[in-house]
């Protein structure tokens, strides 16, 4: 995996391409994108607990190319990070997601499509490949859970990924300031931002107004935004316990995750309840603005669960290093959200750059710490623990 040479001095790393991205797109799109709930101090502690992450270099061993390979579930990877499931997609960038499952798809890393994407999931999984994860918000009414659990099985989706901590609706400030809501209206305010950006108008009106493509199978015959939103707020909330997700869990064949634990009492529940591995989250700072982050987490749960618990982590990720900081923490593999994202926005070749940034700033960092392969890179935490 290279970097291409003219997109390199252009977007060196994840922050570039934010920078670029963030002024290309609406104030409504880049409110949602980056903002996070309540006074968003969880969000910048997601950053802020990666930093305090210091590792240890070892010089005095012999010199090996590192391997970035993983195995999850069952499955290689290229590398031990992957898309994490970004919602409203369409609508932050038009066009982006299928961009982005190529790009994973392509370059072999795992890649976790979102309920609430805006292209149907039997559209995307060819473009991933077999490294395409489905991540399911489970609806209220058990036959359409089963419907979308079976169409996901039927696409070809190998594992399934249930998120488990959005227990009701929330109150995202950003948001009530622009008038986002779901699924969108566009009003008089959203078009004024559009007309100064028009590089997202454009692909916007080759691409249409986004529609939930996963959801809108459901919807009531005849309904308009009104209805859908209607639909969308009855349908898609609700309290994810014990009971439901064992009924997930048998539902589902293949391997499955739970996204969104952060506790050691909810981690040993998903695994007894037949999950094969968590997901630790606080779902990019925008549910809970006291919850712990990944990272804070990561060390007490993965001593707690043992070397053999499969665990992943997303939150604040933005760099190779980050990634190893998050392996040296106790994490087998790490999601990204947000700078695909950005890296979308900057154009089709995005998501396969920032890829292949991500892959050369985590070989550089293992070279620099002197570690051969992943396994070396746990525990590679100078004491005392950053936590």
């Amino acid at each position: 995996m290279t970097t291409d040479p003219w997109l390199d001095r252009r977007f060196p790393d994840a922050a570039a391409m934010e920078a670029t991205a963030l002024r290309r797109m609406p104030g409504f799109a880049s409110d949602y994108l980056s903002g996070g709930i309540g006074a968003e101090t969880c969000l910048a502690r997601n950053r802020a607990d990666l930093d305090r992450a210091i590792l240890m270099p070892r010089h005095l061993v012999e010199d090996a190319a590192p391997d970035l390979s993983v195995t999850i579930a069952g499955q290689r990877l290229a590398a031990p990070f992957g898309v994490a499931p970004l919602g409203l997609g369409g609508l932050l960038w038009p066009g982006c997601e299928t961009a982005i499952a190529r790009a994973a798809g392509q370059a072999g890393v795992g890649h976790v499509l979102s309920t609430y994407a805006t292209t149907a999931m039997e559209e995307i999984r060819p473009l991933a490949g077999p490294t395409a994860w489905f991540q399911l918000y489970p609806p209220a009414d058990e036959g359409m859970e089963r419907a979308m659990i079976d169409r996901a099985a039927a696409a070809g989706y190998r594992n399934l990924v249930v998120t488990v901590d959005i227990p009701g609706p929330t109150r995202r400030r950003r948001d009530i300031r622009s008038g986002l809501v779901v699924p969108p209206r566009i009003g008089p305010r959203m078009i004024a931002q559009i007309a100064r950006h028009p590089a997202w108008a454009l692909r916007a009106a080759r691409t249409g107004i986004p529609e939930f493509r996963n959801l809108s199978p459901y919807f009531p015959a005849g309904s308009g935004l009104a209805g859908a939103a209607e639909f969308l707020g009855r349908m898609m909330q609700g309290h994810i316990g014990p009971t439901r997700l064992s009924r997930i869990r048998a539902a589902w064949q293949g391997p499955l995750l739970v996204k969104g634990v952060l506790g050691r009492e909810d981690a040993t529940t998903a695994l007894d309840l037949g999950a094969d591995g968590i997901i630790l989250s606080n779902h990019g700072g925008r549910q809970l603005d006291a919850a712990p982050t990944a990272a804070q987490v990561l060390p007490q749960i993965r001593d707690h669960l043992g070397e053999g618990a499969l665990i992943l982590a997303d939150g604040g990720i933005r760099s190779g290093l980050d990634i190893a900081r998050m392996v040296a923490l106790g994490a087998d593999a790490v999601l990204v959200g947000r700078p695909f994202l950005h890296a979308a926005a900057i154009g089709a070749r995005g998501p396969g750059h920032l890829i292949a940034v991500l892959h050369e700033e985590l070989a550089t960092t293992m070279v620099q710490l002197g570690c051969g392969s992943l396994a070396q890179l746990r525990g590679r935490v100078a004491s005392p623990a950053p936590f």
